[in-house]
């Protein structure tokens, strides 16, 4: 077959158009990089809860800006399993280690003594953090800050562990995020504002913070897809990681330049086509 006959590689591009995302607009930024991936690939849309059933009629799936997954969980557990029983390729692929797994990346970082902001998961544990006023606790399951609390300490010890994780409640100078195709840099956004956390703004990054991100995409040994790390700036002037987002981040597209847009497109089909050939 010629290479101007060869069909062109078909994506089932899931995204949840309608999500209420609190400062984002999932659906104008699906829309906007569809219509760039169209020039490479046939592409067609769809919510995540109708992935597992149109997915075998494409080459692969594009996991994109679909929503918490605890408010479909069963359906997105009834996916990774179908995707894994037919052989499906995924994108980000499903190995994810970050959040795409949970929250307990936070554990194990903090364990190995990577910059993260300091975690545990249990009451036998507390004495390991450090002092603070108030202490965030999350569950292990959670997205979009869907059941996160500040607790002041003295009631760390009654709460039921097991399902959450908690983190004492950083003072810090804003919000950063380091966006990554498979493991190149693409650009970096700052909130400020700590209290305005999606109104964003770029971000020049130094040798030091590019290394500090590129420790935990190294980590996480994804060979493919999209990535983002965001991170803290304390008083102290230390980057500290906040999440390691590899299961469908905000790109936050809307906050960059054109030329830049562009070529976060150029090098997601790249990735695309490398991912499909592997």
């Amino acid at each position: 077959m010629s290479a101007a006959a060869r069909p062109r590689p078909r994506l089932l591009y899931v995204t949840d158009l309608a999500y209420p995302a609190r400062g984002r607009r999932y659906c104008d930024e699906d829309i906007d990089l569809t219509a760039r991936l169209r020039t490479d690939f046939d592409l067609a849309l769809c919510h995540p809860r109708d992935a597992a059933a149109l997915m075998d009629a494409f080459d692969a799936v594009v996991v994109r800006n679909s929503g918490p997954v605890l408010h479909y969980q069963e359906t997105y557990d009834a996916f990774r399993a179908e995707a894994a029983a037919l052989g499906t390729r995924v994108y980000n692929p499903l190995h994810g280690r970050g959040d795409m797994a949970g929250k307990q990346y936070l554990l194990d970082l903090t364990a190995a003594g990577l910059p993260v902001i300091p975690t545990v998961g249990s009451a036998a544990d507390l004495g390991r953090l450090p002092e603070a006023a108030e202490y965030v606790v999350k569950p292990k399951a959670g997205a979009d800050s869907i059941g996160l609390e500040f607790v002041p300490y003295e009631r760390l010890a009654d709460l039921s562990y097991g399902g959450i994780l908690v983190q004492p409640r950083i003072d810090f100078r804003y919000e950063v995020s380091f966006y990554y195709v498979d493991d190149r840099f693409q650009y970096a956004l700052y909130a400020p504002d700590p209290e305005r956390r999606w109104v964003l703004e770029p971000y020049d990054p130094t040798e030091a913070d590019l290394a500090f991100a590129r420790r935990f995409v190294d980590w996480n040994t994804l060979d493919h897809g999209i990535q983002r790390v965001d991170a803290c700036r304390t008083p102290e002037d230390e980057l500290l990681l906040v999440e390691l987002e590899d299961l469908n981040p905000y790109l936050s597209l809307d906050r960059v330049p054109e030329d830049v847009r562009d070529r976060f497109a150029a090098e997601m089909t790249r990735s695309l086509h490398d991912f499909l050939r592997a």
